[in-house]
């Protein structure tokens, strides 16, 4: 069984595993599934809206993909979430991929 696999029963046992859907989101990522991947991104952060490394991944993974509006959106959010958790690091990490978008 593989990975994705294995973080799919995860989540069908507990769909609110922030941890399972992160890591299940990054699969998809790695394998190209872009689509796929937001969807998980965008349901981790439904459910978990202060998990910043959904917010900083996604945001790469759409500006790798020339999304470069949407990422801008993603990584706004994000630093603005670290920023009301005081994670300095991810914030400045996303600052500075927002500014290789402009």
């Amino acid at each position: 069984m593989d990975r994705a696999e294995m973080l799919k029963q995860v989540l069908e046992q507990n769909p609110n595993d922030a941890f399972a859907r992160y890591g299940l989101a990054m699969e998809y990522s790695r394998a190209g599934e872009i689509e796929t991947a937001l969807a998980e991104f965008k349901k981790l952060l439904e459910i978990h809206p202060n998990y910043i490394g959904g917010y900083q991944m996604a945001g790469q993974m759409l500006s790798a993909a020339g999304r470069s509006e949407e990422a801008r959106t993603m990584l706004e959010s994000g630093i603005a979430t670290a920023e009301r958790a005081g994670n300095k690091h991810a914030q400045e990490e996303m600052q500075g991929l927002l500014q290789e978008l402009r």
